[in-house]
């Protein structure tokens, strides 16, 4: 990983009104890591990016990417930026392959080895027609047309919809080699299990605001599990469970979920009063994390 900073937020905002949009957002992300930015549609996911891109002015605040100001340096920028929109272009009447190299051209690059390369990995026909290819297929266009520059910043708006689950695959470790090669990529997604998959640090988002920032260690670091027991016979009441440390307590027959925080020698001791069939516990996924931090803010 960098030892530099790739993108700095200050107060970056954009108020559309009606308490929708980004609020105040104060984010810095580090060279060579994949970020990702995660929530549920119109969290404010993609306005964050389309302001760093500068599709959007800000109504306050700032953004700068490898020290260089979105607005003001865009176009300096956008030289070094990989772009996956949330909604693609419509490119009637040419192919695949004509669309992705007139924007080589567009960025004077001749070598083509690199578009082919991807092109072969992700499975796509560079021979046919744009509008004639399924949303996974146009999705591989936009993909390849955010790689095939070497560029120093990747930004990715929801990276794998559409695409089947060994493709999926191949963008995850295309992702990979690029930060393995010191490159950054910031990811913006609403499947959960997939930033967690990919991802070095992770920004919880809802409602236009960063509800917390970290690694899914450090989104973790509350220590919180998820138990799931089987007890024959006699059970533990509500209050014992709670005098241990459970919280959100279910009971479903012989069965009893909750959640917990810390250490489990507590709830360990009163279990060991009582015939447990079975015991299953687990840490939270980043999508009960989130779902946690939302129901607490």
């Amino acid at each position: 990983m960098g030892t530099g900073c790739a993108v700095r937020c200050r107060a970056l905002s954009k108020d559309y009104g009606a308490g929708n949009g980004l609020f105040n957002l104060d984010l810095a992300i580090n060279e060579g890591e994949t970020f990702g930015i995660v929530g549920p549609n119109g969290a404010g996911k993609s306005t964050f990016i389309k302001l760093l891109m500068d599709l959007i002015r800000p109504t306050n605040g700032t953004a700068e990417i490898f020290g260089l100001d979105a607005q003001h340096d865009s176009l300096e920028l956008k030289r070094v930026i990989g772009y996956l929109p949330g909604e693609l272009m419509q490119f009637p009447g040419v192919t695949a392959g004509y669309i992705l190299d007139l924007l080589l051209n567009l960025r004077r690059i001749s070598d083509r080895k690199r578009l082919h390369e991807l092109a072969q990995r992700l499975e796509l026909d560079l021979d046919r027609k744009y509008q004639d290819l399924s949303h996974g297929n146009k999705q591989k266009v936009g993909l390849i047309q955010a790689f095939m520059h070497d560029p120093k910043l990747l930004i990715l708006d929801e990276p794998t919809l559409g695409l089947d689950p060994i493709i999926q695959r191949e963008v995850r470790n295309i992702i990979s080699e690029f930060t393995a090669a010191g490159k950054t990529v910031i990811l913006s997604s609403h499947i959960m299990s997939e930033v967690e998959s990919i991802c070095n640090r992770i920004g919880l988002i809802n409602r236009g605001r960063i509800l917390r920032v970290g690694t899914l260690a450090e989104l973790r670091s509350e220590r919180m599990h998820k138990m799931t027991i089987v007890i024959k016979g006699a059970k533990p009441n509500e209050s014992e469970l709670r005098s241990s440390g459970a919280v959100d307590i279910v009971f479903d027959g012989d069965s009893i979920t909750f959640r917990m925080q810390g250490y489990v020698n507590p709830i360990i001791s009163l279990l060991n009063k009582f015939e447990v069939e079975e015991l299953d516990s687990r840490e939270l996924s980043l999508e009960e994390v989130f779902f946690s931090e939302v129901s607490g803010a």
